[in-house]
């Protein structure tokens, strides 16, 4: 314990850079919703490593030894490619993501099992966050490397064109969903190199598409749409 208070305090020092970073996307998510009111934030220092976040509208919990960094002592036991998530910048993007995905503010067909409406749910829902934080670079919200958002950009043709043939949009499997939507190290249906939760970051490019398509449409209006396939079909998102 007396190491992670050292490690935090060298690491958030007196947390006004965190702190700061709450103001600014709770400042913005009033901006798009008035009647929002910024939940309590309170830090603490669990030491036992096995709960990041609690998030509610009401108050957010913040451990702060799970956000320490590459260069921590102790680090939370799982797999380095998760372990992403966990940098200091990664606090105020994931609790906003969290937003983004609740029904309070991403509305959706619970009707639709399939592929599509969670592409797009998940969509929103980074498309949210970003809004709420949009200095930050896209990597922050989807843990992908730099190379790895490089790289499918470059590559979104062809991982649209894999998508089509092994007809995964509309398939209700929980294996594809867990292929193309988990938490995976890659998605290896996809090729060696792809990461995983591609099916994430393309449904974000669908609901970037859909929002460039429609240029009058504000973000809360856009949040309440609830038909993935009409959102998808209205997009016209076709790389390439």
């Amino acid at each position: 314990m007396d190491t992670l208070n050292l490690e935090i305090k060298r690491v958030f020092g007196d947390a006004s850079t965190l702190k700061d970073q709450f103001e600014k996307a709770f400042s913005n998510l009033r901006y798009y919703y008035p009647d929002f009111t910024p939940p309590k934030v309170q830090t603490v220092i669990s030491g036992l490593l096995d709960n990041d976040l609690l998030v509610t509208d009401s108050l957010i919990i913040v451990s702060l030894d799970y956000f320490l960094g590459r260069d921590a002592k102790y680090r939370p036991k799982i797999y380095d490619y998760l372990l992403r998530k966990y940098d200091p910048n990664d606090i105020v993007p994931s609790c906003m993501l969290i937003y983004g995905i609740s029904n309070r503010f991403n509305k959706s067909q619970q009707s639709d099992q399939t592929v599509l409406a969670d592409m797009i749910t998940y969509g929103k829902a980074f498309y949210f966050a970003k809004h709420m934080l949009p200095c930050e670079p896209d990597s922050v919200f989807i843990w992908y490397t730099p190379e790895e958002i490089n790289g499918s950009r470059k590559n979104e043709d062809l991982i649209w064109a894999r998508f089509i043939e092994s007809q995964v949009l509309f398939s209700t499997n929980k294996k594809v969903k867990q292929d193309y939507l988990g938490e995976r190290p890659d998605t290896i249906q996809v090729g060696d190199k792809c990461p995983g939760r591609i099916g994430q970051w393309v449904g974000w490019r669908i609901i970037n598409k859909y929002a460039e398509t429609h240029p009058d449409i504000k973000l809360p209006s856009l949040m309440s749409l609830e038909d993935a396939q009409k959102i998808f079909k209205e997009s016209r998102y076709k790389p390439g």
